[in-house]
């Protein structure tokens, strides 16, 4: 199934039902006054964020959603029913905005967390309303106001622990694979992933951490090229940044510089999380290059780790400083 992670979409909230005109009619009671019921009130568009879901895919067959109208009043100080709400589902983590100013609405970050997108018009009043001592007999009630309609636009950040980023082919696919259940495509060409991919690592006596694989960035992301900046939002909200460098290309150096200049120039808050190091593929190289390399990126202040996701060397020492660095334990390592 395919991975929507911003759409946009149509809301109208109901109208309120008009205000009735009438006047009690029965045997033997003379002159009865008015009893014109009042109309419903329209029902909302709510907006809740639920663990069921994991994109926005719902949003490619339906974008238009529209609660109910309120009921118009009655005779007999009858009133008219209120419109039901219309309640729209999303995946936890969405952002709602404004789809013309692009203003921010609502951050729906937790399981149950809601956001009225379109309040419903008010119902109209009775002829009751209007009575008076030198108006007995009122002509006159008011019609239900319409509804909110607006289009909005929603954005999908995923609530990750850790964000995997790195340049395409340096195995961040592998090294979802290795560290959860998770079963992401693997080939050896560029971009073999070309959406977001989410695994759960699994620890002993501790609680289990999200994995977020972001596809490949390359050098001039910022202007467009490869993905471009297309699913950066989703390491927005990550406690820990996993950069991946493949210590077996010609310059793994350049590959570290042009990954923290991509990342800076879409959020300079990217730049101030918790970052980690993880030079990948050790198996491939003299043992000396990657001490150097390691030493380098150590110098300018980076933590770093080595692995190889292809014999497994490494990822139980990653897996132990991860659980360290999510408890606040990082000086441990």
């Amino acid at each position: 199934m395919a991975f929507v992670d911003e759409a946009k979409f149509f809301v109208k909230a109901g109208d309120g039902g008009n205000g009735c005109i009438s006047f009690r009619r029965e045997k033997y009671v003379p002159k009865g006054g008015p009893n014109g019921g009042d109309g419903g009130s329209g029902g909302n568009v709510v907006i809740r964020a639920t663990k069921k879901l994991q994109s926005l895919i719902d949003f490619r067959y339906r974008s238009h959603f529209k609660a109910e109208n309120g009921v118009s009043g009655q005779g007999k100080d009858m009133h008219g029913r209120n419109g039901k709400d219309c309640l729209m589902e999303v995946p936890v983590g969405s952002v709602i905005k404004d789809s013309i100013m692009n203003e921010h609405l609502a951050d729906l970050l937790l399981d149950g967390d809601m956001f009225v997108a379109a309040i419903g018009g008010e119902g109209g009043l009775g002829n009751p309303h209007f009575a008076s001592g030198t108006n007995r007999t009122p002509r006159i009630a008011t019609k239900g106001k319409k509804g909110e309609e607006k289009w909005l636009k929603i954005e999908l950040k995923l609530i990750a622990d850790v964000g995997l980023v790195g340049l395409p082919n340096a195995g961040k696919s592998t090294l979802l694979s290795r560290l959860s259940a998770a079963n992401p495509k693997i080939a050896d060409y560029p971009f073999t992933t070309l959406e977001p991919q989410l695994g759960v690592l699994q620890f002993k006596h501790h609680d289990p951490c999200i994995i977020a694989d972001i596809p490949g960035l390359i050098e001039g992301a910022s202007h467009g090229a490869g993905l471009g900046f297309t699913f950066l939002r989703h390491v927005e909200r990550t406690k820990i940044l996993l950069h991946l460098i493949d210590v077996s290309s010609e310059t793994p150096e350049e590959d570290f510089r042009i990954l923290e200049n991509e990342l800076c120039s879409y959020k300079q808050e990217l730049n101030d999380k918790t970052k980690i190091i993880v030079l990948n593929k050790i198996d491939k190289v003299p043992l000396e290059d990657v001490r150097k390399l390691d030493q380098q990126l150590t110098s300018s202040g980076c933590k770093t780790i080595q692995i190889s996701c292809l014999t497994g060397k490494g990822l139980q020492p990653l897996m132990t400083l991860l659980r360290k660095t999510l408890d606040g334990e990082s000086s441990c390592y």
